[in-house]
């Protein structure tokens, strides 16, 4: 059974920071691209960070040069760095993994049920 499991969520003022991790367990995990997408109220649904089997990064825009996505491949974890947040980031935010990530959440395979991360201003 696919596993895919989020933490370290919680409510933060703006210019904060956050750490999620994320625990894979249930298929090979070094197989697979992985990332975060993040839902936001109005069910807006983006992946913000993706980590290519190459160690390839791509962030989106929004996030790019504040967020950080780093993968643990021995211990099948994926974690997001989240700093200088800003009440715009207030989402939830789901772990992904797939054969092939882009920016749409349809492209997942897999994807946990997510933590919520509130920034307030």
């Amino acid at each position: 059974e696919v596993k895919l499991v989020e933490s370290g969520g919680g409510s933060v003022q703006a210019g904060g920071s956050l750490r999620l991790s994320c625990t894979a367990s249930g298929f090979s995990f070094s197989d697979y691209e992985v990332g975060w997408s993040r839902r936001t109220p109005d069910n807006q649904c983006t992946i913000v960070a993706r980590m290519y089997v190459s160690g390839t990064i791509m962030y989106s825009p929004p996030v790019e040069g504040r967020f950080i996505i780093s993968r643990d491949s021995a211990r099948k974890m994926v974690y997001l760095q989240m700093n200088s947040l800003r009440p715009t980031d207030s989402a939830i935010y789901s772990c992904v993994a797939g054969d092939s990530l882009y920016s749409n959440c349809a492209t997942a395979d897999y994807s946990g049920p997510g933590t919520q991360v509130v920034v307030s201003s």
